[in-house]
């Protein structure tokens, strides 16, 4: 199962929290049954995500309608980075 971390600078983080639970349609189009986020004072987020299909997750992160709608939640897409946890270490 693919892990996913994203991370971003926002506008306002009550207000991209507030935003981000409107998307649920466009989130499980992205394959993600559920995401794990944090949203910091110095209005900073981080998800963390379980994409069924990574390929799928990518093609709908990289659509129209993700860039409109991290735009309307006040997202600097110039600091969006993603991260997918390819190793694993267990002890």
């Amino acid at each position: 199962m693919p892990r996913v971390i994203f991370t971003a600078q926002v506008e306002d983080s009550a207000k991209w929290e507030k935003g981000y639970r409107s998307h649920g349609e466009l989130l499980k189009s992205m394959t993600m049954p559920m995401a794990y986020f944090a949203a910091t004072k110095e209005n900073e987020v981080i998800i963390y995500a379980e994409p069924d299909d990574l390929d799928k997750f990518f093609e709908v992160f990289q659509s129209p309608a993700t860039a409109e709608a991290m735009a309307d939640d006040g997202v600097k897409r110039e600091t969006v980075k993603v991260y997918v946890l390819d190793k694993e270490f267990r002890f």
